[in-house]
């Protein structure tokens, strides 16, 4: 990963140039953070059907605890000397997904996309793991602890969408309108 940050100063013990390694990293993880925070937001607005008050109400946890891991997410990239960039605008800007693509649906077919988010946030958050252990287990640990709470998260979600066999209903869907229509047709919505 090229290091586009060098922060004037960092926390003892990490050097500058890990210093901005690091924050590089929080970067990304804090614009998928918010994306995601606002994009349970979406689905909690936008989902309808038989199962919306279980979702709708299963989500404003999740939206909770994701935006406290962004907060802590910006204030270690504080910590460590750089700029966390929190604006509507830098996290377009600089992120490398598109806008969550399913309006208004029933909750299963919501269940089935965002199954395929998490899916992407909790890759992302493993590799960045991986890279920012190498030298500096303090954020390794945070990011360790938000990687326990976004798996618990998709858990709860695909709890929604697995058959009493073990199988999820939108299994090999690449795309958030696949694994929505995948995961309606199993269910007969």
């Amino acid at each position: 990963m090229a290091t586009s940050t060098t922060p004037h100063y960092t926390v003892p013990g990490v050097s500058t140039h890990d210093g901005g390694r690091i924050i590089d990293v929080l970067s990304t993880r804090l614009h998928a953070l918010n994306d995601l925070s606002l994009t349970l937001k979406h689905i909690h607005w936008n989902v309808v059907g038989p199962h919306f008050i279980a979702v709708h109400e299963m989500l404003d946890p999740q939206v909770d605890r994701v935006r406290a891991m962004a907060d802590d997410t910006a204030e270690r990239i504080s910590a460590l000397g750089g700029v966390p960039h929190g604006t509507p605008g830098a996290l377009v800007a600089e992120r490398s997904w598109d806008d969550y693509s399913v309006g208004r649906a029933d909750a299963i077919a919501h269940l089935g996309a965002l199954d395929l988010v998490y899916t992407g946030i909790v890759e992302a958050h493993r590799a960045a793991v991986a890279e920012v252990g190498k030298i500096d287990p303090v954020t390794e640990d945070l990011l360790i602890e938000q990687l326990r709470a976004l798996e618990q998260f998709q858990w709860f979600v695909r709890a929604h969408l697995e058959n009493s066999g073990g199988s999820l209903s939108q299994a090999g869907a690449r795309t958030e309108h696949e694994a929505a229509r995948s995961a309606r047709q199993d269910t007969g919505r």
